[in-house]
């Protein structure tokens, strides 16, 4: 019976985490500020630990090649957002990408490193552009940045260390799990 509530009590708490962007530019103090953000956001943190799960799947050269490719996008979409240039439907392609690489890991169908890595690449920009639009020019803006890019880089290995784990316990049906379980969260995050 307790397992019930404690869902339930989990699922209340679901609507406040999935909005990384409640618009509070006056609080960021620089770095600390970067460094949580991507905590706050549900879809951002499904994202980043499917990326590393993701270069699990993929192996060899993946395991640096994505983690890279989304980092790099990502400081350009940031740059972008704190110099005032908006992309189209940011927040909705933020979850959608983890909804997308959620049903790719669960599927495991394997993808050339070189694809997957655009792919990665084009979601990271819009994850990039989320975070700077609200960040100010000058130096706190580029803390933060640097501090968003440092929690997403902790959260991707994260991701890969999960990864290398599940591969060790299950082989690829831990993988495939992992993976339709944060497409079934980023699914859950879309209804509210």
């Amino acid at each position: 019976m307790k397992s019930p509530r404690l869902l339930l009590l989990a699922l209340t708490l679901v609507p406040t985490l999935a909005h990384a962007h409640p618009g509070h530019v006056s609080e960021i103090n620089g770095l600390s500020w970067g460094f949580l953000h991507p905590f706050t956001g549900f879809d951002h943190l499904l994202t980043m630990l499917a990326v590393g799960l993701w270069a699990v799947q993929l192996g060899h050269r993946a395991f640096w090649v994505l983690p890279l490719s989304f980092l790099t996008s990502m400081l350009v979409g940031a740059s972008l957002g704190m110099n005032g240039i908006q992309l189209p439907f940011v927040e909705p392609i933020v979850l959608a990408s983890a909804i997308g690489l959620g049903a790719l890991l669960a599927i495991a169908k394997p993808i050339p490193l070189q694809l997957s890595a655009l792919m990665v690449a084009g979601v990271a920009l819009f994850h990039g552009q989320a975070h700077g639009m609200e960040l100010p020019t000058g130096t706190i803006g580029v803390q933060a940045a640097f501090g968003f890019l440092l929690s997403s880089l902790l959260l991707q290995l994260a991701g890969i260390s999960l990864g290398l784990t599940l591969q060790l316990l299950a082989r690829q049906r831990g993988l495939r799990l992992a993976g339709a379980t944060i497409l079934s969260l980023a699914a859950l995050l879309s209804l509210i």
